[in-house]
């Protein structure tokens, strides 16, 4: 949990809310977003990008688990050097 301090009646006012877990990356958000997506009707049209694309619901593809890097090259400091990488991926990953 976390303790948010918020701001109302222009400034004026100030509150702490308790919120709930943050849930808008990583494999929580994965695992949301296909909860949303099961929901929803297939034939079902959404508007992707800034509205111009449009697709429908059961062409969507599942969010999949973030893939390991480790142990790859990662080149850094605008191409004048590079590190192992120490990204292991989702906690999921099969």
């Amino acid at each position: 949990m976390t303790i948010v301090r918020k701001v109302g009646s222009r400034g004026t006012r100030a509150y702490t809310k308790d919120e709930g877990p943050q849930e808008w990356a990583g494999d929580s958000y994965r695992k949301l977003e296909l909860e949303r997506l099961e929901k929803v009707p297939k034939g079902t049209t959404i508007h992707l990008g800034r509205g111009v694309r449009t697709t429908q619901a059961g062409d969507l593809p599942k969010p999949q688990p973030r893939p390991s890097t480790e142990g790859m090259t990662r080149v850094t400091n605008r191409g004048t050097s590079s590190r192992k990488s120490r990204n292991v991926g989702s906690k999921n990953n099969n």
